[in-house]
């Protein structure tokens, strides 16, 4: 059972990256939109995955989780973001193959993804 100041500081944390995550990816699917006036879904995806990521390793580390940054945060960071890149860039493609327009594809991608990566950064940004 999780102690009391545990689960608060649970709770402040989820609502600091609820913070932090409704922009990076106001910002990912910003770019995603924008770009794909030229390139295919899962290009202009990655293209916003990448300029997304880099405004939340930041935003995360001072202050969703506050903590210092470091070599080894980074690497658990980017292997978070590796990892739920790659169920993003498979859930785009499988919503785009039920016929989904490629506007509103990336919704229930991020309605999936966007759990699954707070539990794997705050492991590895605190661990």
């Amino acid at each position: 059972m999780m102690k009391r100041e545990s689960l608060l500081q649970l709770f402040v944390e989820a609502r600091r990256f609820i913070v932090v995550g409704v922009a990076a990816v106001a910002i990912q699917y910003g770019v995603y939109l924008l770009l794909l006036q030229w390139l295919q879904p899962v290009v202009a995806n990655t293209l916003g995955y990448i300029v997304s990521f880099l405004f939340n390793y930041i935003a995360s580390t001072k202050y969703t989780f506050r903590v210092k940054s470091s070599a080894r945060h980074g690497v658990g960071f980017a292997f978070s973001h590796l990892v739920n890149y790659i169920l993003q860039s498979l859930l785009l493609v499988f919503f785009l193959w039920t016929g989904l327009q490629k506007g509103w594809a990336m919704l229930p991608v991020f309605a999936i993804c966007v759990p699954t990566n707070f539990v794997l950064v705050r492991y590895f940004l605190k661990h």
